[in-house]
């Protein structure tokens, strides 16, 4: 299951009907869930009040809730842990206190000062607070939200990195803000807990962007990613069937897999016919389509794992749908099911 933020935690806190939400894509034969998007204890981690925080008592009992109800049916669970950046509220605004590698909100755009070293420092423990308290209860890995524009992507993308220092540069060295959150997560968890990282070429801010313009490029990047820890990369795509570049049909996750050497999961509109941007924006249907190219390319070992995000909202039991060959029966997805938790 794909992380989708959904805003039904009141004051951050992860109740009842959220354990259950999760519990029954387990009971549906989801073999990982990854949580919607949580908020790293950090003032600036995030600007929704009904989104789920991963620290405070209250918060933190709430996530164990969820975990045991999903390991009850068997499932596997990891939390998706997450700090906005520099990315505006859903009115247009930026709150107080947000903050970016240069201050940027898009390219062009400054509206704050650069995070001094005290400030990155003080993320980068709040990212590994995070994922000890993962460990703590009872998770069974942990992604970092490193995709879509927010703060860990902000430090890759040169749009919005400008620095001088050590934290910016050429896209390797732009990786060194997330190398230092991913060092602190495995020095706060055990050798055997797996990380994840979640990244992506577009950006909420520029759908077209590309971090990476070849395969060379992606290499550059990867690369100190792997080596500070990553045990998993979660490659996020609007569309999986993509090709990433001209030449091959790999897509984000093939190529990410083919470099690294490491599993990775693709996710994309699988089994939809239009991608999430669009429908997130227009009241159409997104219809249901096929599952033969994924199969084909699973079957190739392009990549280990498919994520399935906005067709898990409405067939909660989309895997089992699935194995039964009855596609058929899956739901299309429509954008009035964000309001409901079912």
């Amino acid at each position: 299951m794909a992380p989708m933020t959904r805003a039904k935690s009141p004051r951050g806190i992860p109740g009842p009907e959220v354990a259950a939400y999760y519990r029954r894509r387990a009971e549906g034969g989801v073999g990982l869930i990854i949580t919607e998007g949580t908020y790293v204890p950090h003032p600036a981690a995030g600007f929704y009040p009904d989104v789920p925080r991963f620290y405070g008592e209250e918060s933190l009992a709430g996530w164990k809730r969820v975990v045991e109800e999903v390991h009850r049916v068997g499932g596997k669970i990891f939390p998706q842990i997450w700090h906005v950046g520099l990315t505006s509220a859903p009115d247009g605004s930026f709150r107080p206190g947000a903050m970016g590698p240069s201050g940027l909100a898009k390219p062009g755009e400054k509206i704050a000062e650069p995070m001094t070293q005290q400030d990155i420092d003080a993320v980068v423990r709040a990212f590994g607070e995070a994922a000890r308290s993962a460990q703590h209860l009872g998770f069974d890995g942990v992604e970092i939200h490193g995709a879509h524009g927010y703060l860990l992507d902000q430090f890759f993308w040169n749009g919005t990195n400008q620095r001088t220092d050590g934290y910016g540069g050429d896209l390797a060295a732009r990786t060194r803000f997330a190398v230092e959150v991913i060092r602190e997560v495995r020095s706060r968890v055990s050798p055997e807990f797996p990380v994840c990282l979640r990244f992506s070429q577009w950006k909420l801010q520029d759908y077209n962007a590309k971090l990476a313009q070849s395969p060379a490029e992606l290499e550059s990047f990867l690369a100190p990613l792997s080596a500070a820890g990553v045990d998993l990369f979660h490659c996020s795509q609007r569309r999986f069937w993509e090709p990433e570049f001209e030449g091959s049909s790999l897509n984000l996750a093939g190529w990410t897999k083919k470099l690294t050497g490491k599993p990775t999961i693709t996710v994309g509109s699988i089994t939809l016919n239009e991608e999430f941007t669009h429908t997130f924006r227009s009241a159409e249907t997104a219809a249901v389509t096929g599952i033969d190219e994924l199969l084909e390319r699973l079957n190739r070992e392009e990549f280990d794992l498919v994520a399935i995000g906005r067709s898990l909202i409405v067939n909660p039991s989309w895997p089992g749908v699935i194995q039964r060959g009855a596609i058929h029966e899956l739901l299309p997805y429509q954008r009035d099911v964000l309001t409901q938790l079912i």
